[in-house]
């Protein structure tokens, strides 16, 4: 089979080997669609994933296709079935699976892989976070799911309300994700990016205004905001330090503040402890996702709440990846790429 593979940093090969053999609770996929990410461009860009890959290996990590065979006791699934695996799974056993925090699991079962024919799918995965594909869904909008229901785990957090003002800082594919949720919910909606492209996205997905973040983003967001009072919620997407203080400076007195975007190891953020105590504000963080929130992604891209079609720029073989990876590695107007193997 073709695969893409990682030996390290901005060092992708496409090279071919031998089609895996599932294992006993395993899964063949052969898969239909992958999509790129934005981690995946930070582990192409780092050589590695301390977590999640080790060099020399396939990866990618949105993928959606059909079960090509099952492994031994597998009764479940059959073959011929289109499904989309999440990138993980809880072990169901661990102090945080027990306190209801799967996402936050001690011994995750990871799966990389999407950039290839075929990948096996891990027993566990096929047990807990795989996901049969809607009919009429495409390969390359179900390959969507695993980032949003990472948005829908953060979003669940906010608990907006119809009458409220939202303001997403950065929107790129999560942050348009972000937008089209709140757009859904009734919120006023503001988005602030410095790329007119995607604020055009963010407009076309239902943002109410967008203000360009070369300006005076932020006091135009706050001016925009419950008579200049600055928004309920502001959901930071980005990653950075400066967004995370231009977030923690908008939100109103009494406001909350989705911590999205997860900046460099090791980064800190000045607080100012008066606003944080006095202004009485909430401050929210969400990492990945949970097997109910996969499923409740794949409904939302099934009925079009969030339309997947909008998020994917173009498509590309997968032999052009690490083309699409250096492009991907600089500044950019591209939402997803969808791989086709």
């Amino acid at each position: 089979m073709t695969a893409a593979v990682l030996y390290g940093k901005e060092d992708v090969r496409i090279e071919q080997r031998p089609v895996p053999k599932p294992q006993p609770g395993e899964v063949l996929l052969r898969i239909g669609a992958a999509t790129t990410c934005g981690t995946d461009v930070k582990v192409f860009k780092r050589g590695y994933h301390a977590k999640m890959i080790r060099p020399p290996a396939v990866f990618g990590h949105e993928m959606a296709g059909v079960i090509e065979a099952v492994g031994p006791g597998v009764t479940r699934w059959i073959i011929g079935q289109r499904v989309t695996p999440a990138n993980s799974a809880p072990c169901g056993k661990c102090f945080y699976c027990a306190h209801q925090q799967p996402e936050l699991c001690d011994d995750f079962t990871w799966l990389n892989g999407a950039y290839a024919e075929y990948v096996c799918v891990p027993a566990r995965i096929v047990e807990l976070n795989l996901q049969v594909v809607p009919d009429g869904l495409p390969f390359e909008h179900a390959s969507l799911a695993e980032p949003l229901a990472c948005v829908v785990k953060g979003f669940d957090m906010i608990q907006l309300a119809p009458t409220e003002t939202a303001v997403v800082i950065g929107v790129g594919p999560i942050g348009l994700m972000f937008v089209a949720l709140a757009r859904q919910a009734g919120a006023h909606v503001i988005a602030l990016d410095a790329r007119p492209a995607r604020l055009a996205l963010a407009k076309d997905l239902g943002a109410h205004e967008v203000f360009n973040a070369a300006g005076d983003a932020i006091a135009q967001a706050r001016q925009a905001s419950n008579g200049g009072r600055g928004p309920d919620v502001v959901i930071e997407s980005v990653g950075l330090p400066a967004t995370w203080e231009q977030a923690l400076a908008l939100v109103r007195k009494g406001g909350r503040l989705q911590l999205f975007g997860g900046p460099p190891a090791g980064t800190q953020v000045p607080l100012d402890t008066q606003r944080l105590h006095y202004d009485q504000l909430t401050l929210l963080s969400s990492f990945h996702h949970t097997p109910a929130h996969m499923r409740r992604a794949l409904e939302l891209l099934a009925t079009g709440v969030v339309p997947a079609a909008k998020f994917i720029s173009r498509t590309e073989p997968l032999v052009r990846l690490p083309d699409v990876l250096r492009e991907l590695s600089g500044p950019t107007d591209v939402c997803k790429i969808a791989i086709k193997p």
